[in-house]
């Protein structure tokens, strides 16, 4: 069967990044065609792009802005631009849009956003072709802009820097985690249906001040105690990842642990849990390495207590190695942030100690185990 060839504007932005990258790990299934944001800038680059796709995810948008009329008008060019191409390459593509829920406002972005998925739908109405209409709630996740994308971008990185962050109006905001939003993007892709106005189901309804308080406690359990805060439910898994990615991974980590010494030996202890999770414990012989392989949810630590370790983080769609050296004689751990590949490699000439913490069982059916070499 042949994969479909799907593109995606906005390949960049934060949607744009998490669907690119999940698609990468169905590329038995679809192949990714590369977008640049200089194609909107030269008509016939963007006609190439628009011609070698099966199927387009048009969220390239402008958010924010000091005046809303270049908002307005910065985002129906945007369309206006793709049909005309759409239009030259005679392309019957399955177009998607992403617009909002801010549709129903009455302000120039849900203006923009509603009169640009009408237009696509009068395209696909005219020319034959397929298009799906998303309006989508307020979307939160790992790498999101910090003031752009969402207000737990914001507090997150405010609060990473120690920066106390300010509650303007303490509403209910209904919100969907970005790894949700990519799966109903990939459903309906693969339903090869168009549905001019497809709802996109919040996940979740939260009070401003309520998500701020979990981040706060994140930042005084984990990031000055090293403890797992106790996580009820996916939402608090989401948002606790979604703050942990906001951490400078590079000055945070290794943290060394207290090493108690008696005359009976050493003491060290490893982890408190306010949550569930699974310990395990390798030896690994000289010149082994274990790991390449990076996970999309699971929170994991590696702890070195005997021998001569290097440790590698590389965040998938870059190119920047991550060193850590980690000798038992001052041990310490390492945690392995989603969608960051990873390895562990012995040293030294002794045999290496480390033991593993991951905030999940494991399950064959459902692993959670991509392998990338760093």
């Amino acid at each position: 069967m042949d994969k479909l060839k799907i593109g995606i504007t906005g390949q960049d932005g934060f949607v744009g990044q998490h669907l690119f990258q999940t698609l990468g790990l169905l590329n038995d299934e679809f192949e990714r065609i590369i977008y640049k944001k200089e194609f909107f800038y030269d008509q016939n680059k963007l006609d190439e792009f628009v011609r070698n796709c099966d199927v387009i995810v048009h969220l390239a948008s402008m958010n924010r802005h000091q005046d809303p009329q270049v908002i307005y008008n910065t985002n129906i060019q945007l369309v206006e631009k793709l049909i005309l191409s759409l239009e030259n390459t005679q392309s019957k593509a399955h177009v998607l849009f992403s617009s909002s829920s801010q549709e129903e406002r009455n302000n120039l972005y849900g203006r923009s956003k509603k009169e640009g998925r009408e237009l696509l739908a009068d395209w696909a109405y005219k020319a034959g072709g397929k298009f799906t209409g998303l309006v989508i709630p307020n979307v939160f996740g790992p790498f999101g802009f910090p003031y752009y994308n969402s207000f737990i971008a914001t507090f997150s990185q405010q609060l990473c820097n120690n920066e106390q962050p300010v509650i303007d109006i303490d509403g209910e905001v209904k919100l969907i985690y970005v790894g949700d939003l990519v799966k109903e993007i990939i459903s309906e892709i693969r339903s090869k249906t168009g549905d001019n106005l497809h709802i996109v189901q919040y996940t979740d309804q939260k009070k401003v001040s309520e998500i701020l308080a979990l981040l706060e406690i994140y930042k005084s359990e984990y990031m000055y105690s090293g403890i797992i805060p106790k996580l009820k439910n996916a939402f608090e898994v989401n948002l606790f990842n979604t703050f942990r990615s906001y951490m400078d991974v590079k000055k945070h980590f290794p943290i060394k642990y207290t090493k108690n010494i008696d005359p009976r030996g050493a003491f060290v202890e490893i982890i408190r849990l306010n949550d569930g999770g699974q310990v395990s414990f390798s030896t690994t012989v000289s010149g082994i390495t274990r790991g390449n392989h990076f996970h999309t949810r699971k929170i994991e630590r590696f702890s070195v207590i005997k021998g001569k370790a290097h440790i590698q983080l590389r965040k998938i769609g870059t190119n920047e190695v991550l060193d850590f050296y980690i000798d038992g004689d001052e041990p310490a751990y390492v945690d392995m942030p989603i969608w960051y590949t990873h390895n562990i490699k012995n040293i030294g000439e002794e045999d290496l100690y480390t033991l593993f913490w991951i905030n999940e069982f494991y399950n064959s059916n459902d692993p959670d185990t991509y392998l990338e070499v760093v």
